[in-house]
């Protein structure tokens, strides 16, 4: 059953219905304009997740290859035993940030990469081939988080997106059409009521 089925045929009515027009067609208008932003958003930032998925890669096939050599020429054992001399661990708060009115994750670090001295380990022991594969896999771990903020920001933009898109299609292919089929029934039915009117009287006056 339509709207117009529900409606009543009178000028308030008409002068409601409308006004309804009017709002519904200036929220489409805005809608469409925050939906086209979204994914002008969302192709700005997709091109940060590509970059970060390249640099990724790279550097875990270099934290991979130091961490080889390490254990090549230092031996597995000298290699986990300053791994697990780290006393500092790094620390991460979640917080949050706004973006094209989408709530995304903020990610704050601290403590990631480390100097020689603050990686717990004695500095005579081990050799710089520890060192390089640590700062290696220091900067990956820091990509990493990078990457998880971003990722997920893109995730919630396409949510909003894909809501924003419902709701335009919505108003477009449904309210409108529906408020504007009632507009033209009730318009319709008035003209009729008019004529009948008209014709009422002038068989009165005959």
């Amino acid at each position: 059953m339509g709207l117009k089925e529900n409606v009543k045929p009178t000028r308030s009515e008409l002068l409601d219905i409308k006004k309804k027009i009017r709002l519904s067609e200036k929220g489409h208008k805005l809608l469409k304009m925050k939906r086209d932003s979204l994914i002008l958003e969302f192709f700005r930032i997709l091109g940060q997740a590509k970059n970060l998925r390249t640099r990724l890669v790279e550097q875990y096939n270099v934290a991979y290859g130091k961490i080889s050599v390490a254990m090549a020429a230092e031996g597995v054992i000298a290699v986990k035993s300053a791994a697990f001399a780290l006393r500092d661990k790094p620390q991460i708060r979640l917080e949050s940030k706004n973006v094209m009115g989408v709530v995304v994750p903020l990610i704050e670090t601290r403590g990631i990469r480390k100097k020689v001295n603050e990686r717990g380990y004695g500095i005579i022991g081990t050799s710089s081939r520890i060192d390089e594969a640590a700062g290696a896999y220091e900067e990956l771990v820091e990509t990493i988080i990078t990457a998880a903020e971003v990722e997920t920001g893109i995730r919630k933009l396409l949510e909003e997106i894909d809501r924003t898109r419902r709701r335009v299609n919505a108003l477009e292919f449904k309210v409108i059409p529906e408020l504007k089929e009632a507009a033209a029934f009730i318009k319709m039915r008035l003209e009729e009521l008019e004529r009948e009117n008209i014709f009422r009287l002038k068989r009165i006056k005959g």
